[in-house]
């Protein structure tokens, strides 16, 4: 498993995912399922995870509603922004899947 935080249109999210990376075709479109589709997202150290949600990121993992694929583990952007240091974030992974010749006019 792997852990990451995710700065998205609607603020951070922090999210479990058993893809091998955060570029992974299969976890764009899970998290495009989701309604992200353009973001920045960071790997988070899994213990340093666990150690930091206790009890709740044992609830998430064992939840048998969710996909084995992705999990969210929080989705409030002020605590999940909060609870990690800069220095705990591994390096960026940007993706967008908007394209300007499809995006709508401002006017």
């Amino acid at each position: 498993m792997k852990a990451a935080l995710v700065f998205a249109g609607s603020g951070p999210i922090v999210i479990l995912t058993s893809y091998p990376s955060l570029s992974d075709p299969g976890l764009l479109r899970a998290l495009k399922a989701h309604g992200v589709g353009k973001f920045i997202a960071y790997e988070l150290p899994l213990d340093t995870v666990a150690a930091r949600y206790g009890g709740h990121f044992q609830v998430v993992m064992n939840d048998a509603r969710d996909s084995d694929d992705l999990r969210v583990l929080d989705v409030n952007g002020d605590r999940a922004f909060r609870l990690f240091r800069f220095s705990e974030l591994g390096p960026p992974v940007m993706h967008d899947d908007e394209h300007p010749d499809r995006a709508e006019s401002a006017a």
